[in-house]
């Protein structure tokens, strides 16, 4: 008897110590989407990073979107994304006026269909896809998201995403892109390079996220919010809107990555930190 209790303790010590072996994480940097173009400029730009949980399988992979306006910014891995069981893959995408609309919303869809066609590699899953962003980031997701036309041409239904989280992006036209045709920022333009003009009930799931309504840039929670309604009157059962009292534009990312750790658990039901 005394050995049997032996042997049960020795089984739960080593099984203790098993489960306390903590999840490693790797980082592969720099790897091209668009690996058989020869131009020069889409070998620099179009790039992207990979961290993952090593020794793991089917965890969820967030496309990760830097913000700049779509005239500048670099890819990067959010701290607050780190270590929480999920993969973030980092993407550089073309920057105005080096290029012009659509350049950049192509590039969107072509490394989120990479990431459809060799997260496998690296232990995830094609089924707990999500599309983010900030900023512009935010805009280049949902635009992707929701106009199935971009990823539809490499191939990959965008309903397939298992959720866009866009954090502050233009529900309308961008900027950028209206600057480019030499209209105003302070001039809406919905057309069909405007999340809001691509608004319907059967998307993914979709969550938007902004700062103070009176500390945002223009009227970023304004068009989330119409983005939001008109979403619901399409019959889009899995919307969801929060605004973050007292944070700016740039501020509202940190506390919106709880937001999108929140949602990534809950729409993979897997327990995510």
């Amino acid at each position: 008897m005394v050995m049997g209790w032996c042997l049960v303790a020795f089984v739960l010590t080593a099984y203790a110590q098993q489960a306390a072996v903590p999840t490693t994480y790797r980082l592969v940097q720099n790897v091209n989407y668009r690996p058989d173009s020869t131009d020069d400029y889409i070998r620099e730009r179009c790039v992207l990073d990979v961290y993952y949980p090593e020794q793991t399988k089917d965890f969820p992979t967030v496309v990760w979107f830097h913000g700049g306006g779509i005239t500048g910014g670099e890819k990067f891995i959010p701290q607050e994304l780190k270590e929480k069981g999920i993969a973030v893959v980092a993407v550089n995408y073309r920057l105005s006026p080096k290029v012009k609309n659509p350049a950049y919303i192509d590039d969107a869809a072509a490394a989120i269909a990479w990431v459809f066609q060799h997260i496998g590699e690296y232990g995830g899953t094609a089924d707990k896809i999500f599309a983010t962003g900030h900023s512009a980031g935010g805009y280049l997701a949902a635009m992707v998201g929701l106009d199935k036309s971009w990823l539809r041409q490499y191939g990959v239904d965008a309903d397939k995403l298992a959720g866009i989280i866009d954090f502050s992006g233009h529900a309308i036209t961008h900027m950028t892109i209206r600057a480019e045709q030499g209209i105003k920022e302070t001039q809406p333009i919905v057309d069909e390079y405007a999340p809001l003009f691509h608004v319907r009930g059967d998307a993914p799931p979709l969550v938007l996220v902004s700062g103070d309504r009176e500390l945002e840039l223009l009227g970023r929670y304004e068009e989330s919010a119409y983005f939001y309604r008109m979403m619901k009157i399409a019959g889009h059962q899995h919307v969801y809107l929060y605004e973050l009292d007292g944070f700016d534009h740039g501020a509202m990312a940190a506390p919106g990555f709880h937001i999108l750790l929140h949602h990534v658990n809950e729409l993979t039901k897997k327990s995510v930190k």
